[in-house]
């Protein structure tokens, strides 16, 4: 395995940040460019927020969860989540029920709204997905998804 190079210095030799190499820096940019997107095609549609269908898209795949759950799974702020699921709850696409014997702990699930709201949204997002990795071989989009996934074990995700 042969080393990198150094990284790019300036005059003093401090390293200077390539921001446009920077892969952090770049999974953000990317991040928030097919958000903004995909929250544009559901939210002029819809009405909703990219937070509100991220936990509409938690709930349709794991029913159940309590809102600390959905923060946790989305890697959202818990004061976001649970801003959302209010709005969510008022406009009656979720339903909140205490669970079991535990009076404080409640859970969250899609209400038949939420649910007939989520299966329209849903393959619109698929679409959305396709066209983003259209320029990738079958190879080219296995190979990412493993990278991704092996990227995310090491934070939990």
């Amino acid at each position: 395995m042969t080393a990198s190079p150094p990284p790019p210095a300036d005059d003093d030799g401090a390293p200077i940040l390539d921001l446009e190499r920077f892969v952090p820096y770049q999974l953000s940019l990317l991040s928030n460019v097919v958000s903004q997107e995909i929250a544009e095609a559901y939210g002029e549609r819809f009405g909703l927020a990219i937070t509100e269908w991220r936990i509409l898209a938690v709930l349709g795949r794991f029913p159940g969860m309590s809102a600390a759950g959905v923060a946790e799974r989305s890697a959202m702020d818990k004061v976001a989540v649970s801003r959302a699921v209010a709005r969510l709850l008022e406009r009656g696409l979720l339903h909140r029920e205490t669970h079991g014997d535990d009076r404080r702990r409640s859970v969250l699930e899609l209400s038949e709204a939420g649910r007939k709201v989520y299966s329209e949204v849903a393959p619109l997002a698929l679409s959305y997905e396709r066209e983003l990795l259209a320029p990738l071989s079958e190879e080219e989009r296995q190979l990412f998804s493993r990278m991704l996934d092996r990227l995310g074990e090491r934070y939990g995700l």
